[in-house]
């Protein structure tokens, strides 16, 4: 049995009370003078109490568990950090209120008894819209007087690394199924705490539960991810029931629940990310991160690569190097499986990453 079944029942039984109560009054007055009415008090109260019934029935739920269920999901939405500052706004904002609550008071009748409930209500209204609006500028202020430097309540811990924990990143699918946001989180280099939304994690079980063995081992890798970084202590993953209702897709999902926590998201879905920085959504793309930490290497410069296969063009070979950085050795055919020392020609960068041209010395 539903709690909204429940609910509806004492409220049918409630109005009906009422409607009966009511119906007596009314067929009493109606009935003062003998025969000036069509129907009789008791018809009147039948009436009257099969209408609150029907009533009670209909509306109980929009005034009880309809206006909490969308408090708690307004709630839900709201991060801490919000919250907090929200809290701080309305209590401004009431001081505010309570400050001029006696000038107002002075005012002529019947203006001096509303003015001050007005004052509290606009006040309060103002210093949390103006404060949850000033959240991130307030929160670093708040953070600034209260971690100063070199009183040591803002240092790096090296036993946790999580030395900015406040900050909340959201996980992508695709992030999750690559696996190296595992290892990237281990070195402390991903400030704050890893959000992973239940629809994300419902995604990646319809893709471990696929009938194509592809997407089902790619999904199941996705799932040993996260239980690796939860077994963690230097990770701080969270699983949230958090959801974005009226919208089916998952990255439209994940962009709408960014713009409402003011938090990045990190994926390193092509298409996520442009999608995302058109809607002003800021973006951690793990494949922009490899790129970046690939070995740099100018025109001119010697290394040593292993010539592993053909190139597309005549006489090239193909190798890599440790971080995967693909090495294109003209006249590199005659030295496949090979480890041959070249000289770098040219460094081209490319959407895919950075590719190297070179020649054998």
């Amino acid at each position: 049995m539903s709690v909204d079944f429940i609910i509806r029942l004492i409220g049918a039984i409630i109005f009906c009370v009422l409607g009966v109560l009511w119906g007596s009054s009314i067929g009493h007055a109606a009935n003062a003078v003998p025969g000036s009415s069509l129907f009789s008090t008791e018809q009147y109260s039948f009436a009257l109490g099969l209408i609150g019934v029907l009533f009670g029935l209909i509306v109980t739920p929009y005034i009880s568990t309809r206006p909490i269920r969308a408090l708690r999901y307004t709630m839900a939405k709201i991060s801490a950090q919000g919250f907090f500052t929200a809290i701080i706004g309305l209590i401004v904002g009431l001081t505010i209120a309570a400050l001029l609550a006696f000038p107002l008071s002075l005012l002529p009748s019947p203006f001096g008894n509303i003015m001050p409930f007005v004052g509290a209500l606009v006040f309060g209204y103002l210093g949390v819209a103006t404060f949850f609006m000033r959240q991130n500028d307030i929160n670093a202020l708040l953070g600034a007087l209260v971690n100063r430097p070199g009183d040591g309540t803002h240092d790096f811990n090296p036993t946790t690394k999580n030395w900015n924990e406040g900050r909340t990143i959201l996980l992508d699918t695709s992030v999750i199924i690559d696996g190296r946001i595992a290892d990237i989180a281990r070195t402390g280099f991903l400030p704050g705490s890893l959000l992973i939304p239940r629809f994300v994690l419902n995604e990646l079980q319809y893709i471990a539960d696929s009938p194509d063995s592809l997407r089902r081992q790619r999904g199941r890798r996705g799932m040993d991810v996260i239980a690796q970084m939860q077994k963690e202590p230097t990770i701080p993953v969270r699983v949230s029931d958090i959801d974005v209702e009226g919208i089916r897709e998952v990255d439209d999902k994940l962009v709408v629940l960014a713009r409402q926590l003011r938090c990045p998201i990190l994926t390193n879905d092509y298409n996520l990310n442009r999608v995302a920085e058109l809607q002003g959504v800021m973006i951690l793309n793990v494949n922009e991160l490899a790129n970046a930490v690939k070995s740099a290497l100018l025109p001119g410069e010697n290394l040593t690569i292993r010539v592993i296969q053909e190139g597309k063009e005549l006489g090239q070979g193909v190798g890599y190097m440790d971080d995967g950085t693909m090495v294109v050795v003209e006249n590199g055919r005659e030295y496949i499986n090979q480890e041959v020392p070249v000289t770098v020609t040219k460094v081209l960068q490319t959407a895919a990453g950075r590719m190297i041209f070179a020649r054998p010395d």
